[in-house]
């Protein structure tokens, strides 16, 4: 058994910067539909956003080193669920040859979001 981990702080100013700068061509690139419907019933959708995308970063830096595989955004899914710890769903091409599993936390607050992801390969 082998454990990676990933870690990403985002400033949330960065993001509404970027998404007011870009739009929906920022948006579409990184989040997937079911992501964006969930951000923004929120009524700080900002911080959601910026969660979600410190929380992929995170992804991307573990499975990398797990598996030495790039990720992209769209790649990586982050499922809120009410009240519950996010889930995540991967959305692969080619799943590695080993069996994985991974855990993520996400947390904001006004002015940043983390997240960490925890790779275990058995």
């Amino acid at each position: 058994m082998q454990i990676f981990t990933g870690i990403d702080i985002v400033e949330n100013r960065r993001i509404e910067k970027t998404v007011d700068k870009f739009g929906n061509k920022f948006l579409n690139r990184i989040y997937t539909k079911r992501e964006l419907e969930y951000c923004y019933k929120k009524k700080e959708y900002i911080q959601c956003l910026a969660s979600r995308f410190a929380c992929k970063e995170a992804v991307i830096k573990a499975f990398f080193q797990a598996f030495n595989q790039k990720l992209f955004f769209k790649q990586i899914e982050i499922l809120g669920k009410y009240g519950l710890p996010a889930e995540i769903l991967l959305h692969l091409e080619k799943s590695p040859s080993k069996k994985f599993q991974i855990s993520i936390s996400i947390s904001h607050e006004n002015t940043y979001s983390v997240a960490s992801a925890i790779i275990v390969v058995y």
